[in-house]
């Protein structure tokens, strides 16, 4: 990856220009970390998401990394979630560390997506998600040169029967607890924390929505199911509804909050409801809701679908 300029040079000078060791040894770890045009791209464009699954399976294809990447640059991606299982075999680390090296290079962040429906229940669920964390610092910390950019969590208690319906909510401080367990292990290796969520979770009330919305710094919200490729609306319905609903969504979850430390919240939309459609969509997503502080860009469920799609 390139760095900022010539890393090594860079180092020299700052060491010479030093009187103490304080400032070289935390620009090492910043050079050595993050290459430039990743905090560049964070600052001045809007997050545009992938998520990958079964992240083995896709990667095991010939030149599947280098088609990965290539689809990427065609649809204006700039972010990617790679699941990754809680005990990488030393083959998948070799297929991760060579995707991350190829995003990487075309300014593409990459996090790390793990998965459970168990973790917002402290004990051994959520030690086993934390544990999952450890191994993508582990990663990080074998493969400096191709780490993982954050860790994108997938975490869903609604899935269970005790927690299914619109206002049953009581899982939250548990889920808010875990997202705060994941922080504390992966911010202080460099690694940033992003969370799924559903509109149900939007819906509470303003003590549950400012937990949640302070658990995390970054919050992707699962805007699914709004339209589907035979309901017989026009495209500028279907539009029209994306953008109602992710300004309404935005205003449900920030409402009475204030400018506070919250959460930056991404809009996902997925392929089955949209079709060919979806990329038109999403450019709608960042249209309407580019001047809200609060929304940080749109992300695409999912990069399988496109590829069960083209097969």
């Amino acid at each position: 990856m390139k760095l900022f300029g010539d890393s090594a040079s860079v180092l020299r000078t700052i060491k010479m220009r030093s009187r103490g060791t304080c400032v070289s040894i935390c620009c090492s770890v910043l050079l050595g970390a993050f290459p430039i045009s990743a905090f560049a791209a964070a600052a001045s464009a809007p997050v545009h998401g992938l998520w990958v699954w079964k992240s083995p399976t896709v990667l095991a294809a010939p030149r599947a990394a280098e088609a990965l990447e290539d689809f990427c640059k065609s649809q204006g991606i700039n972010e990617v979630y790679v699941s990754v299982s809680s005990r990488s075999a030393a083959s998948e680390e070799k297929q991760l560390a060579h995707l991350i090296s190829l995003l990487h290079r075309s300014d593409i962040r990459v996090e790390a997506l793990l998965s459970s429906t168990d973790a917002d229940e402290p004990g051994k669920h959520r030690e086993a998600l934390l544990d999952h964390v450890r191994e993508i610092v582990r990663f990080n910390q074998e493969h400096p040169t191709d780490r993982f950019d954050g860790v994108h969590l997938d975490v869903e208690p609604q899935q269970r029967p005790e927690n299914k319906g619109t206002g049953n909510l009581g899982f939250l401080p548990g889920l808010a607890d875990a997202f705060r367990a994941v922080r504390a292990v992966a911010e202080p290796a460099g690694l940033s924390v992003n969370a799924d969520i559903q509109n149900k979770l939007l819906k509470g009330d303003l003590s549950q929505r400012k937990m949640l919305l302070s658990a995390v710094p970054r919050l992707t919200l699962m805007m699914y199911e709004l339209s589907s490729p035979g309901d017989g609306e026009s495209v500028e319905q279907k539009t029209e509804k994306v953008e109602k609903s992710s300004q309404k969504f935005l205003d449900m979850a920030y409402n009475g909050l204030g400018e506070g430390n919250l959460a930056k919240m991404v809009i996902a939309l997925r392929t089955p409801d949209y079709g060919e459609l979806l990329p038109q969509m999403l450019k709608k997503l960042d249209e309407a809701n580019r001047a809200n502080p609060h929304y940080m860009g749109w992300a695409r469920h999912s990069y399988n679908d496109y590829l069960n799609a083209a097969h």
